[in-house]
């Protein structure tokens, strides 16, 4: 972390997340896509259930990101009891989210359901789904946890290992629990599920087995630490605006799908499908993401200014590399794309423009996502946290809402998206140039 050349170090950190994210972003697809075959009306309900999951997934990787960064500083600054205290102190905080969560399975599924719409079929198939997701969550949530702990000492390849062994039993398990193969009950959407809950608790039981064998630097400091009040507050001031920013997601999609809804549930369907298909973009992304914010974090804690910046532009600039590869295919055959969710003629005829104009956003959102890492790294996720608040609610709800009400018209309430993006960036800039002034000029 503090003397292999960047770039080396920058592609040995974040590849094997890339990859990780990159089946995590199939197994995603595949789920929709057999969910697909049993009806519209179900692949609708799994995009009106996305605002829960991705509130579990934001609680439990904006957490992880406030563990990972006081992990690694201490890592650097070779702080042993640091160590120890943020190990224990994270595990604490998500397995209290998780039980939260399991609770909320039980009391909120059914209102959220029926508040979006009186579709019996869809209210129906949504609340199965989501209830056996949330109950089960307590896997996912210790998946976080024990890749977070590998990912902080480096070991990204460990991390690739615990999501890709999940992913292929979720992929492995949906067709057979969805359609009753190889004599098991079929199930529908439970099966989906299902199958999403057992890969994770497999892939969580590998990480714990991981992190015993092979991250003495973590799992050695652990052992005699209770929770430290300090550390946990320093957890929570990195995590918390991380948690938020991830959760703006959620409450964006819960207020789109009602937008959207007033169109066509079609829309609605096209809109789940839309961020399916853009995880394929956005998740290396992320994992790059993933993989620069150790390297920035502990150079910080190590004081090595030179490195910290070549990280900084190494992974901007292969952000938006990627994401402009996203465009271009997003433009070149949306068609193609959309018929992987065995699309109708409805379908293709919204959601083809849908794509092509969405993705314009796309390379504008790479450079985004780049300074969110440095703010998360050197602990500023407030500013990544006001953000995400100014494109997702601030911008693209109203303007959305705006443009349905002024034209009446599905197709250009896509324009919201790049409208929304192009105020990420006049703040993402104004942000990183005060973080560079004030931090990074500074060491």
């Amino acid at each position: 972390m503090g003397v292999m050349p960047v770039g080396k170090l920058l592609v040995n950190m974040s590849l094997p997340m890339m990859i990780s994210m990159l089946v995590q972003a199939l197994y995603n697809v595949v789920d929709s896509m057999f969910v697909s075959r049993i009806s519209e009306n179900a692949l609708t309900a799994l995009s009106m259930a996305f605002p829960i999951q991705n509130l579990m997934i934001a609680v439990a990787a904006g957490l992880g990101v406030g563990l990972n960064a006081v992990l690694s500083r201490a890592l650097g600054a070779k702080d042993g009891q640091g160590v120890g205290r943020a190990a224990v102190g994270g595990a604490l905080l998500l397995t209290v989210c998780a039980a939260a969560f399991m609770v909320g399975g039980v009391t909120v599924v059914g209102p959220f359901f029926r508040a979006q719409t009186d579709i019996a079929d869809i209210v129906e198939s949504g609340i199965v789904y989501t209830r056996i997701v949330m109950v089960g969550c307590f896997g996912m949530f210790m998946q976080f946890l024990f890749e977070r702990l590998l990912q902080s000492t480096g070991r990204t390849v460990h991390t690739m290992i615990s999501q890709a062994v999940g992913a292929l039993i979720n992929i492995v398990l949906d067709p057979i629990l969805i359609f009753g193969l190889l004599g098991m009950p079929k199930m529908g959407v439970a099966g989906a599920a299902l199958a999403t809950v057992i890969g994770q608790w497999i892939a969580a039981a590998l990480g714990l087995l991981l992190n015993l064998r092979d991250n003495p630097e973590v799992i050695g400091e652990i052992q005699g630490f209770k929770p430290h009040g300090a550390t946990i507050r320093r957890i929570l001031a990195i995590g918390i605006p991380s948690v938020i920013m991830q959760s703006i997601g959620s409450v964006m999609t819960f207020l789109m799908n009602q937008i959207l809804i007033a169109f066509s549930s079609t829309a609605v369907a096209v809109f789940g499908v839309y961020f399916k298909l853009q995880s394929f973009i956005f998740m290396p992304v992320f994992g790059l993401n993933n993989g620069t914010v150790p390297i920035v974090a502990f150079n910080y804690g190590a004081r090595k200014r030179e490195r910290m910046t070549k990280a900084i532009k190494y992974s901007v600039a292969t952000a938006m590399t990627i994401m402009v590869l996203g465009t271009l295919l997003f433009h070149a055959v949306p068609d193609k794309l959309l018929m992987i969710f065995d699309a109708s003629d409805e379908m293709l005829r919204i959601g083809k423009p849908a794509l092509r104009i969405v993705s314009v956003s796309f390379p504008i959102a790479g450079f985004c996502i780049g300074c969110s890492t440095v703010f998360q790294a050197l602990g500023f996720s407030v500013y990544s946290m006001i953000t995400s608040l100014v494109r997702q609610l601030f911008v693209l709800i109203p303007v959305a809402f705006a443009i349905g009400r002024l034209t009446g018209d599905v197709t250009m309430v896509w324009w919201a998206f790049v409208v929304a993006e192009l105020f990420s960036l006049v703040l993402s800039v104004i942000f990183y140039r005060r973080v560079n002034e004030r931090v990074i000029k500074a060491l």
